[in-house]
């Protein structure tokens, strides 16, 4: 059960700013995680301040560098139905589209998609786990399935959103606006490891909020997708993604970006890889060299390592697919 709270909608960014001051306050856009932790007893409060009425904080405008600016409001569904995003950025129209059901789609905000709680069912059940402030995790000896491989540090959640990790491919930032001003922070530095702070997922500091995202213009020659592999066809958490953005010049591969979700508790740039297929000419020498380079640094707990071969197999048929595009 739900504990009693008051309930806040505000007219302003500000207001929202000031509301979230007061007490154990918490932000509501589309309310799909918020009331699941709030019966979960995630976390308690007293307070909700619903942003869902902003319209500045909605719709999708081109940036005087010629990327685009989405507001933190703008539903899943908006993300992956917009025609400019799927024209220019593919991966994140993908991703998007591969999150949850419809229905949660269609009340779902990318703001929210993005600072989303952990899915572990520890964390979420009636464990006081580390992150809660607890002394272990217990997925270490209890059930891993579809805990993390890569960054556990202590802590084995995976990160639970799609759309971050085709972000973070884009080179994405938040614009954050908070007690002490606005502030913009790229997205590959906006989630926190267990190995810097257990309890937190991101750099948000108290009462602020996310107001949207920043995607730089697309480079020429820029290749891109997102795939999700999963349990069920729909609904379910990713076992295993991968968002991949290449440019390509001349036939060779002059940037890469591989970041990985259902992997660790945070987007996974896999470096090695990305190093690796850096001028390098897409063939499927190199993809199977890069999706190998890809989990050699994994590190699987008791049941989760069918990961790794999970992992490199939809690796190489999504390299595979874009040397084809």
């Amino acid at each position: 059960m739900i504990s009693g709270f008051s309930y806040m909608k505000v007219k302003t960014i500000q207001d929202a700013v000031s509301g979230l001051a007061k007490g154990s306050a918490r932000i509501h856009a589309g309310g799909t995680d918020l009331l699941g932790c709030l019966q979960d007893h995630v976390f308690s409060s007293d307070m909700v301040v619903s942003i869902s009425g902003l319209k500045e904080l909605k719709g999708t405008r081109e940036t005087p560098e010629g990327g685009l600016s989405v507001g933190a409001l703008n539903t899943i569904t908006d993300i992956s139905e917009s025609p400019v995003i799927r024209d220019r950025y593919p991966a994140l129209a993908q991703a998007a589209a591969q999150v949850a059901s419809p229905q949660l789609r269609n009340q779902g905000t990318i703001g929210g998609n993005l600072c989303q709680k952990p899915r572990c069912w520890y964390y979420r059940g009636e464990f006081h786990c580390l992150r809660k402030g607890g002394d272990r995790c217990y997925a270490v000896a209890g059930e891993s399935y579809y805990h993390c491989i890569f960054g556990g540090d202590g802590c084995y959640i995976v990160h639970p959103s799609d759309t971050a990790p085709a972000l973070v491919a884009y080179g994405a930032a938040v614009n954050i606006i908070g007690p002490v001003g606005m502030r913009t922070v790229s997205l590959d530095h906006f989630y926190v490891s267990p190995s810097k702070d257990v309890t937190k997922e991101t750099v948000l500091e108290p009462g602020e909020i996310v107001t949207g995202i920043v995607l730089p213009p697309p480079v020429k020659g820029l290749k891109s997708s997102y795939r999700k592999v999963r349990a069920r066809r729909s609904w379910d958490f990713a076992l295993a993604g991968v968002a991949l953005s290449l440019q390509i010049s001349e036939g060779k591969v002059t940037n890469a970006r591989i970041v990985l979700s259902g992997a660790a508790p945070i987007p996974w740039l896999a470096f090695d890889a990305e190093k690796a297929l850096t001028g390098s000419i897409l063939d499927s020498d190199s993809i199977k060299r890069t999706a190998a380079l890809t989990v050699n640094r994994a590190l699987p707990l008791k049941h989760n390592a069918y990961k790794i071969p999970l992992f490199i197999g939809m690796i190489e048929e999504e390299l595979i697919n874009i040397s084809k595009a």
